[in-house]
C-alpha cells in the first residue's frame, strides 16, 4: 500500500516537471537539434539521429532507429507511442523496445523530412513516465535525378575577332537531388562539340572564346554542352544543351572598288544634275560597318560631283556644271571611298579607303545657237525717226559645222509695232518714234534659230531704254480756282501756283514764272517767282466791281531749264467775289454759278417755290386716284374669303338667264319667314361632337344642313350667287367620315341623293342631275 502511494507521488512530480519552463526549453532544444545528436539529460530520452534512405523497396519494414528512455528497465513495463507525420502509415514503432521502421518507399524530392512525436507510458497506470518529445526523421538522398537545362536551347552573340578567353555566355543546369549530401547534385560541365573555337569552365558552365574567329569566314557556330552529376563519376546522370553562338560584325574590312577603271559618257546637252553613272565599292562587313562615303579628288570636282546612296551604298556621279564638246571632250576624275565608321583597333592593318579612276567622254550634240550675251542693254533717244538703229545682237552655232542662224523678236502686237530685227545680222531698229513719257523702258526677247534645224532655238533678253528729250513744255499741275474780293487791297496774295513737266531732267526741274508780254502793261495782277518752282499771284490795284467785270483771264508764262528750254502760256481765271477781304469759297462759287446762269437769288427762290407747288399738286392727284380704285366690298372681303369656296359646278351658259337672278334664288316663303342670323359657333361644336357618332344619312345631320340652308336663303346680305359653306363636320379622325365623295370607296350608285329634293329650289338642278345619274346607272 505504501509502494503504490509512493509511485503515484513520483508520477505527479514527473508531470509537474514536464510542464515547467525548463522542460519546455528542453523540448525546444530537442526540436532545434533534430539534425544532430540530442543532448543527454538525466532521466530523459536517449536516441541517435534518425535517417531513412529514399527509394528503398522492401517486402518487410526497414529499420530506421530506436527510441529509448533511461527509465526503461527492460522489464516490459514501459510502452512507446509514436504520433505525427506518417505515424502508423509510413513509420511504425515497436511499443515494447521503441524501434522505428519505415514501411513505404520514400522520395526526398517530394518530402525531405518528417516531424514526429514520441511518448513513453507506464503500462500499469497508463501514465506517462517520459514527456512527449518531438523529433525528425530525415530522408537521406540517393542519386535518382538527371541534371536539366531549364533555359535551353541557348543563343549567344559575341563580336568577331574577340581575343581568346572572352566570355560568351553561361549555361546552368539544375539537379533535383540533395546538394548538401553526397555528390548527387554536384555537376560538372564539359564541351562535346565546339572545339577548338570555344571552351567551357567545368564548375561554372561559362563558355569562353578559345581562338579568334572571323565573321566573314563563318558567322554562326553550334556548341553542345554536357552537364554530369556526381562530379562525373561512374554511374552519374548527364544532360546536354545546345548553344547557338553568332558572331557579330565589326569594321575590320576596308571597302574595295569593283573596278580599277570606269568608263562613262555624258552628252553636252545634259542639264546640271544629270546622273552620269554609278560606281560601287564592296565591303565584307555589314550594317553600319559597311557604310561608306564617296568623294571626288582634284579639279574635276568643279564639273562633276558624287553622292552616296545610303540604301545601295553606290556612288552616283552627277553633272555639276554643263560640259561643252567643243571646249573639252574628255575628263578623268579620281574617286575615293572611305568607311563612314572606322574602328581604331584595326587602323594598323591599313587605311579603310580605296581609290579608282573614272574616265568620262563628252558626246557631241547639235546645240542651239549661243548669244554673245545673255542680256543686252540698249539706248535710243525718244522721238527718233522710224528705222533708227537701236543695237545689234549676235549669236553663233557652237557646233563644228557653224550653221547660220536666223533672228526674230518674240513680242506682242504692241512691241511688234515699235521694233524690228534683221533676221540675218541681228540689227534692231525702230518702226515708229518712241515717247519716253509713255514708256521709258521696253523689254523684248530675241530668238536665234539654226537655219538647218528649226528646233534648235535660243533666246536672249534685250532691254531698251528710251532717253529723254525736252519735248514737253511745263504746265499747271491742276486747274486753279481763284477768287478775289471786291474790296481787295493792292499787293494782296490771292493764289499760289506751281508747274509740272513730263520730261525727265538729269539736274532736276527748275521753272520760271512771269506774266505774258500781252498782259504786262495793262494788268491788275502781278506774278512773283519764288525761285522754288512756285509763284504767287498778287493784286496790283485796289477795288474790284463785279458789275463792271466778273472774271479776269491772266496769261502766265512758264519756262523750264531743259535743252533747248521750252515755254508755255497758261491762263489763270480769276473770279471777282462779293466779299470784303476774306474769300468764302462756297459763297463765291455760288455767286459765280448764279452769275453764269443770269439769275438773281429772288428769281431762284421763285423757281423753287413753283416746283414745290407742282409736286404737291401731283401727289394729291395720285392719292385721289388711289382712293377711287378701292373695292366697294372691302369691308366684306374677309367674310367672302372665308365663305366662298371654288367647286367644279358648270352653269348653263347663255341659256341660263336666271343664273344671277336674286329672286330666283330666294322664295317668297323664305323671305317672309326671315330670321336674323345667330351665332352658331357653340351649336356647331355641339353638333360636331354628335357627328363623330352619326353618318351623313343621320336625321340630326339633315336637320342641321336644312337649318343652315334656310338661314342662307333668308340672309339679305348674302351675295347673288351660289356659295358653299363648310360646317366643321369632316376632318382627321372623324367617325362620320368625309362629306366629299373624292376619297370614298363607294360609287355614286351606292348612295342615295333623295334628300337633295328637300333642300328647296336652289338645289333643284343638282338633285335632278344625281337622280338622272342614278336612274341611268340602274
Amino acid at each position: 500500500m505504501n509502494c503504490s502511494a509512493l509511485l503515484s507521488l513520483i508520477l505527479m512530480l514527473v508531470q509537474l516537471w514536464s510542464c515547467s519552463p525548463s522542460t519546455q526549453t528542453h523540448s525546444a532544444q530537442n526540436t532545434d537539434q533534430s539534425f544532430t545528436a540530442v543532448r543527454r539529460v538525466k532521466r530523459g530520452w536517449v536516441w541517435e539521429p534518425l535517417f531513412a534512405t529514399e527509394e528503398q523497396t522492401s517486402m518487410v519494414p526497414v529499420y530506421v532507429g530506436q527510441l529509448k528512455s533511461d527509465l526503461d528497465k527492460q522489464d516490459g513495463n514501459l510502452k512507446y507511442i509514436l504520433t505525427g507525420e506518417g505515424a502508423g502509415s509510413i513509420f511504425i514503432i515497436d511499443e515494447n523496445n521503441g524501434k522505428i521502421y519505415v514501411t513505404q518507399k520514400l522520395d526526398r524530392e517530394k518530402k525531405a523530412f518528417y516531424t514526429l512525436r514520441a511518448q513513453a507510458i507506464n503500462r500499469s497506470t497508463q501514465l506517462p513516465v517520459e514527456p512527449e518529445s518531438e523529433f525528425i526523421i530525415k530522408v537521406r538522398d540517393v542519386n535518382d535525378h538527371e541534371p536539366q537545362f531549364l533555359d535551353g536551347p541557348y543563343v549567344a552573340t559575341v563580336p568577331e575577332m574577340s581575343p581568346e578567353g572572352t566570355s560568351v555566355t553561361q549555361v546552368t543546369a539544375t539537379d533535383g537531388d540533395d546538394p548538401s549530401y553526397g555528390n548527387s547534385a554536384r555537376l560538372l560541365y564539359s564541351l562535346i562539340q565546339g572545339q577548338p573555337y570555344f571552351s567551357v569552365e567545368p564548375k561554372t558552365g561559362v563558355i569562353r572564346m578559345a581562338s579568334q574567329m572571323d565573321r566573314e569566314t563563318k558567322d554562326q557556330y553550334l556548341v553542345i554542352i554536357q552537364a554530369k552529376d556526381m562530379v562525373g563519376q561512374t554511374g552519374a546522370f548527364s544532360a546536354t544543351a545546345t548553344v547557338t553562338i553568332n558572331l557579330s560584325d565589326i569594321n575590320d574590312n576596308p571597302p574595295k572598288f569593283q573596278q580599277r577603271l570606269y568608263y562613262m559618257s555624258v552628252s553636252e546637252e545634259a542639264p546640271v544634275g544629270t546622273t552620269v553613272g554609278k560606281v560601287f565599292a564592296e565591303d565584307s562587313d555589314i550594317g553600319e560597318n559597311a557604310a561608306m562615303n564617296y568623294f571626288i579628288e582634284g579639279d574635276s570636282s568643279d564639273v562633276f560631283d558624287i553622292i552616296t546612296n545610303n540604301e545601295t551604298q553606290e556612288g552616283i556621279i552627277l553633272l555639276k556644271k554643263r560640259v561643252d564638246y567643243e571646249s573639252k571632250r574628255r575628263y578623268s576624275i579620281r574617286a575615293k571611298v572611305v568607311n563612314r565608321y572606322i574602328d581604331d583597333r584595326f587602323l594598323k592593318e591599313g587605311p579603310f579607303e580605296d581609290k579608282t579612276i573614272i574616265k568620262i567622254n563628252v558626246e557631241d550634240a547639235d546645240e542651239p545657237p549661243v548669244f554673245t550675251l545673255e542680256n543686252y542693254v540698249m539706248e535710243i533717244a525718244e522721238g527718233a525717226m522710224s528705222g533708227s538703229l537701236v543695237g545689234v545682237v549676235t549669236a553663233r552655232d557652237p557646233d563644228d559645222d557653224d550653221c547660220p542662224v536666223r533672228y526674230s523678236i518674240v513680242h506682242s502686237m504692241h512691241l511688234k509695232r515699235l521694233f524690228s530685227i534683221n533676221e540675218h545680222n541681228g540689227t534692231i531698229i525702230t518702226t515708229k518714234p518712241l515717247d519716253r513719257e509713255i514708256a521709258s523702258w521696253h523689254n523684248i526677247t530675241v530668238t536665234a534659230t539654226e537655219t538647218r534645224n528649226a528646233e534648235k532655238i535660243s533666246e536672249a533678253n534685250v532691254y531698251i531704254q528710251v532717253l529723254d528729250v525736252n519735248d514737253h513744255a511745263p504746265e499747271f499741275p491742276k486747274y486753279y480756282e481763284t477768287f478775289v474780293c471786291e474790296n481787295a487791297v493792292s499787293g494782296q496774295l490771292i493764289q499760289s501756283i506751281s508747274a509740272v513737266d513730263q520730261d525727265d531732267s538729269a539736274e532736276g526741274h527748275h521753272f520760271y514764272f512771269s506774266l505774258a508780254q500781252e498782259a504786262t502793261n495793262n494788268s491788275r495782277f502781278t506774278v512773283k517767282d519764288n525761285q522754288d518752282n512756285t509763284a504767287g499771284i498778287f493784286t496790283a490795284k485796289s477795288g474790284f466791281r463785279r458789275q463792271e467785270q466778273f472774271s479776269f483771264y491772266l496769261p502766265i508764262l512758264i519756262l523750264d531749264n531743259g535743252t533747248p528750254p521750252l515755254t508755255s502760256t497758261n491762263t489763270l481765271t480769276i473770279t471777282v467775289c462779293d466779299c470784303d477781304t476774306e474769300v468764302n469759297t462756297f459763297y463765291c462759287r455760288y455767286g459765280a454759278f448764279m452769275y453764269a446762269m443770269g439769275l438773281s437769288t429772288e428769281a431762284l427762290v421763285a423757281v423753287l417755290a413753283c416746283i414745290l407747288i407742282l409736286l404737291v399738286f401731283f401727289l394729291a392727284i395720285v392719292a385721289i386716284r388711289q382712293q377711287r380704285k378701292k373695292s366697294p366690298f372691302s369691308e366684306k372681303m374677309e367674310e367672302f374669303r372665308e365663305n366662298i369656296v371654288r367647286y367644279d359646278d358648270e352653269g348653263g351658259g347663255e341659256e341660263d338667264t336666271e343664273a344671277f337672278d336674286i329672286s330666283a334664288l330666294r322664295t317668297r316663303t323664305v323671305m317672309r319667314t326671315h330670321k336674323p342670323r345667330k351665332n352658331v359657333t357653340a351649336e356647331i361644336h355641339s353638333l360636331y361632337r354628335q357627328s363623330l357618332q352619326v353618318g351623313p344619312d343621320s336625321t340630326i345631320f339633315r336637320q342641321f344642313i336644312s337649318e343652315k340652308l334656310e338661314e342662307a336663303n333668308a340672309d339679305p346680305s348674302a351675295p347673288p350667287y351660289d356659295s358653299l359653306q363648310t360646317y366643321a363636320f369632316e376632318g382627321t379622325g372623324s367617325l362620320a367620315g368625309s362629306l366629299s365623295s373624292l376619297g370614298s370607296h363607294t360609287s355614286d350608285a351606292d348612295q342615295s341623293y333623295d334628300y337633295l329634293t328637300d333642300w328647296g329650289p336652289p338645289f333643284k338642278q343638282l338633285a335632278g342631275m344625281y337622280t338622272s345619274h342614278r336612274s341611268g346607272a340602274d
